[in-house]
């Protein structure tokens, strides 16, 4: 049985808290470990599985949930929609055109089954030059028509002004934005929370134990991550990390973390988050603290051009 805890989006739907990823790049037996790694996570309580046409994940999304025992309307499941269908031999980039991006859509909605629970635009250069605006009608469109029908729409990667390409023309708002995000990232998000926060969009977390996992050195965030996990540890009995305490902060923020691992004993340890009580007000402002001492990205792909990096260092 799961404990799960939900957020309203701004559409009245509600989402599980934390998410899982089934990520593309699963080690030896890829078809296998992208049903079994998830399957594995909804047995320890996960209620919310984030795939995408790019991870090609889609079906080993859904098989995942019927080897967990789970009815499909048990579990949020996220999809993407990426500049093609990797999964369509000699497939082209999607132009911006009504047909096109409904064979795009029907592709996955095919693979899932049905229509995903959420649908994002994998990130801002999916669309034409231009054309975000007109890209998400077409999107609207399809969910007004049925195809879409019950999927709540999102973006993922998105800067400001990719976000306000979309609110300018929208009839359906955005209900989340699914970025990098960790402290190290505090200080350059700020008007894009601003913005968010102004139209009720929820901010999604991938990369969120990346200050744990793939800073050089951790940096100043490290002995207080440190010292928290030890101290709830103690308080209930349970293994806490420093990536737990990570994946508490993004909740407790009202930031849906989507956390993954191939390796059972991470996803037992991350699953002990999904009902674990509040961080202390204290706790939330230290980890808040050593966050804006850096700014520090892991995936540099994204979210780099056109968008005002802060005067900081990468490490102190």
């Amino acid at each position: 049985m799961s404990n799960t805890t939900y957020i309203t989006l701004n559409d009245g739907k509600k989402i599980p808290s934390i998410g899982f990823g089934n990520m593309h790049g699963w080690e030896n037996g890829y078809t296998q470990k992208a049903e079994d790694v998830p399957a594995f996570a909804l047995k320890q309580g996960f209620r919310h599985l984030d795939t995408a046409q790019i991870y090609k994940t889609e079906e080993e999304t859904v098989n995942a949930i019927k080897a967990a025992g789970l009815d499909r309307r048990d579990v949020w499941v996220t999809s993407k929609i990426w500049k093609n269908d990797p999964r369509v031999e000699n497939d082209t980039d999607i132009p911006t055109d009504p047909s096109a991006i409904r064979k795009s859509v029907e592709s996955t909605v095919s693979r899932l089954g049905g229509p995903p629970d959420l649908w994002l635009i994998h990130n801002p250069y999916i669309p034409e030059s231009g054309k975000i605006g007109e890209f998400w009608k077409i999107l609207e469109d399809l969910v007004e028509d049925g195809t879409l029908r019950g999927t709540s729409l999102g973006v993922s990667n998105f800067r400001p002004q990719d976000l306000k390409e979309v609110l300018e023309v929208c009839r359906i708002k955005p209900v989340v934005n699914q970025l990098e995000f960790h402290p190290y990232l505090l200080a350059q998000m700020d008007d894009l929370f601003a913005l968010q926060a102004e139209h009720g969009i929820i901010t999604q977390s991938y990369g969120t134990l990346s200050p744990v996992v793939r800073h050089p050195t951790g940096g100043p965030l490290k002995p207080v991550l440190t010292r928290i996990a030890e101290k709830l540890s103690k308080q209930s009995g349970k293994d806490i990390d420093e990536g737990v305490v990570l994946i508490l902060w993004n909740r407790d923020k009202g930031i849906i973390p989507i956390t993954t691992s191939a390796k059972e004993e991470n996803i037992k340890k991350a699953a002990v988050a999904i009902d674990f009580p509040k961080l202390s007000e204290e706790d939330m402002k230290e980890i808040e603290e050593a966050g804006r001492k850096i700014h520090w990205r892991a995936q540099d792909e994204h979210m780099t051009k056109d968008f005002p990096v802060p005067d900081l260092p990468s490490d102190i």
